[in-house]
């Protein structure tokens, strides 16, 4: 059995660490409300541009725009996965990883080449040495922006139309609630304009355009793939920030269990130091 002085030390180790997770619950709880903030603003943005994406690309011919263009045979393919930079966010980043392994072992046989780009560190420390990392995009889940979806955008447009790549996959944990994150794995490039927006099916092909098509396609289809990416990368943090803030609840409360499992032990200690010692004093005492 441990001595009193060994559970006071753990009882305030216990304590301390009960301190750190309560605080780091707090934080998360603030980033969480922000992050669910920028992803619901961008939430109405998200879906008109789909349907309006929808109705014009499927109204041209699918070769009028280098990213609309699908190719057959599909030799090379790459998976974007986000994940968060940080950890101590339970199972967050272990899902994503889970879905990228378990997808490359089913579909190997059916490409050349499967090639990974990592948005966020956990990703890229896990996949480094198990697989092609094309591109490592760092320091850009903690706090979104629509300049680092650019840059991300333009790094897999310009891979496709060079032909690096035939197919783009993206992979990342979709937000629904600090409780609930669902891991997805969708296909971005080529852009499918019956994809996009499955609910519109009444597509027009009277459409006069201002400016010219070659014009605005040049602009929307890009735009689209660069908020595609921003509302992913809003949807990556707000999941990070409600896995951890989950997670520090959870140790939160493991600490306290802890706290009063020790508290009895050491009390059960202390009544036994003091039994033995009352003993001991009786025993002197009947000696003498």
């Amino acid at each position: 059995m441990a001595t009193i002085k060994e559970y006071n030390l753990k009882l305030r180790s216990l304590k301390n660490t009960q301190k750190i997770t309560r605080t780091m619950k707090m934080v998360s709880a603030s980033k969480l409300r922000k992050a669910q903030m920028a992803q619901a603003n961008s939430k109405v943005y998200a879906q008109n541009i789909r349907q309006l994406i929808s109705r014009i690309a499927a109204s041209v011919d699918r070769s009028s725009h280098a990213l609309l263009a699908s190719r057959s045979p599909v030799k090379n393919i790459l998976i974007l996965l986000f994940t968060s930079d940080k950890g101590l966010c339970g199972a967050f980043n272990h899902n994503v990883h889970r879905q990228v392994l378990q997808w490359i072992k089913e579909h190997q046989k059916d490409y050349e080449q499967i090639h990974l780009s990592c948005c966020g560190r956990r990703g890229f420390m896990y996949f480094h040495k198990k697989a092609q990392v094309k591109n490592y995009y760092e320091d850009m889940t903690l706090n979104p922006s629509f300049q680092n979806a650019i840059k991300i955008g333009k790094d897999l447009a310009a891979g496709y139309i060079a032909g690096q790549y035939d197919e783009v996959y993206v992979t990342h944990n979709q937000f629904f609630s600090p409780l609930s994150q669902k891991t997805t794995f969708e296909k971005i490039l080529p852009i499918d304009p019956q994809a996009i927006f499955a609910q519109d099916m009444r597509v027009s092909t009277d459409y006069m355009f201002e400016p010219e098509q070659d014009e605005l396609l040049q602009f929307l289809i890009p735009d689209y793939l660069y908020f595609r990416i921003y509302f992913t990368l809003l949807e990556n943090s707000a999941g990070e920030h409600g896995a951890r803030m989950t997670a520090m609840d959870s140790a939160t409360n493991n600490a306290s269990d802890m706290i009063s499992r020790y508290t009895l032990l050491r009390n059960r200690a202390r009544q036994a130091e003091i039994t033995t010692e009352l003993i001991e004093i009786i025993a002197g005492a009947e000696a003498l």
